[in-house]
């Protein structure tokens, strides 16, 4: 195994993205995690990143939203999340994690296009070595 700042994003991230658009309900986007069992969803609005919605949003939703209420995603979504390059240095994505507390960082590409997820699981599954060797 190389060392962990050998390893590019491009290699741990996970392509098979779900998203949602701003104005999803929030019922809707909470059935797209749950479906696909999966804890984020990337907001996208005309092919562009504009937010992520986790499960831990969810405890928000629950505690200020009347159940069914008409909410859509951009209520409760983190706007302009920070995001990683499929270059950038899985190290430097992991502290930058770190530093922020967050389980998920969206992956974009110079447009500003979503093309990927690198999440803390993906970290797991790379230090178990149980994640998929890409060529």
């Amino acid at each position: 195994m190389n060392g962990i700042e050998d390893v590019f994003v491009a290699r741990l991230m996970t392509t098979d993205l779900h998203t949602v658009t701003p104005d999803t309900l929030v019922e809707d986007a909470a059935a797209v995690l749950l479906d696909n069992d999966i804890s984020s969803a990337l907001v996208v609005e005309d092919g562009r990143l504009v937010g992520i919605l986790t499960t831990t949003d969810f405890v928000e939703i629950v505690a200020k939203s009347q159940p069914k209420a008409e909410t859509t995603v951009e209520r409760y979504m983190t706007q302009d999340p920070i995001t990683a390059g499929a270059q950038d240095a899985v190290s430097a994505v992991a502290a930058t994690m770190i530093d922020h507390g967050f389980h998920h960082v969206p992956v974009v590409d110079g447009e500003g296009t979503p093309i990927g997820i690198i999440t803390t699981s993906d970290f797991a599954a790379y230090v178990s070595g149980t994640e998929p060797v890409s060529p």
